[in-house]
């Protein structure tokens, strides 16, 4: 990794992170690796978890834009979760 990319490591570029991986689990995008689109419902809601954690553990810590980063990012996740769950139970 470049000494740049190093640098621009911060707290929301880590929930941005975060996030991607659970679209991918949730299958909303392609695998980085083998470009196929798969849902995996436990590691979606397993890194779902993990950005709750980090909330718990980061409440009074965060700027103003970083709590509303990871409420709007948990919102959509959840969201989308279930819209997923949903969509496989009717299969």
């Amino acid at each position: 990794m470049e000494k740049d990319a190093l640098s621009e490591l911060s707290f929301s570029t880590f929930i941005m992170s975060l996030s991607t991986s659970c679209l991918t689990h949730l299958g909303e995008l392609p695998d980085p690796v083998t470009k196929e689109r798969k849902v995996n419902l436990p590691l979606a809601k397993h890194t779902i978890r993990l950005i709750e954690i980090l909330k718990e553990k980061t409440f009074g810590n965060l700027t103003a834009e970083e709590e509303r980063l990871i409420d709007s990012t948990l919102y959509e996740l959840r969201l989308k979760y279930v819209h997923v769950a949903k969509g496989l139970a009717k299969t």
